[in-house]
């Protein structure tokens, strides 16, 4: 369940919106950020908020691969697999990341700090090969910049207050 503080911020992005359906998209990325993924809960709140229905929600969210309908992890990791990428080592990347990760594409770590997924275009493509890391896009990516990536992701989360990863008040007690 959303705060009240919450619901307000979003109805107000609503009315503030030419049509329902253009603020969709802030308001599913939004209920993720709380939740940690679109759950069935937060598709029920988004629906409400913009008057559509479940259905309709549930129809953009899987429309947008950056809205996640399944639980991830703290930090989820989108490797660009766009012909761009591909071609300056995109596929080999992926393969590195999975292999440091201990996991194949689309899964997530056992800790719960990384989800590594497939993206088929982050828009860098004189950059390649990219990946994007939360909301941070790193261009030019080699396997040692990777793993230096994937260190600083879990040093923030384990020392800054409230940074994915980080515990939360309740988690310490």
């Amino acid at each position: 369940m959303i705060s009240d503080f919450l619901k307000t911020e979003l109805q107000s992005r609503v009315a503030h919106a030419v049509t329902n359906r253009e603020a969709a998209v802030d308001v599913m990325k939004e209920l993720q950020r709380h939740y940690g993924w679109l759950t069935d809960e937060a598709v029920a709140e988004a629906a409400e908020l913009l008057g559509l229905t479940p259905l309709q929600v549930e129809e953009l969210a899987t429309f947008y691969e950056m809205i996640y309908r399944r639980p991830v992890g703290r930090h989820v990791i989108h490797v660009c697999d766009s012909i761009s990428c591909w071609a300056l080592g995109g596929e080999s990347l992926m393969a590195h990341l999975a292999a440091r990760l201990g996991i194949e594409p689309g899964g997530t770590t056992a800790d719960g700090m990384f989800t590594l997924l497939p993206c088929c275009c982050l828009g860098n493509c004189g950059e390649a090969p990219t990946l994007m890391i939360g909301d941070t896009l790193h261009g030019r990516v080699t396997p040692e910049r990777a793993v230096e990536i994937l260190n600083e992701a879990r040093k923030t989360a384990a020392t800054v207050p409230g940074a994915p990863g980080a515990l939360r008040k309740e988690e310490k007690a």
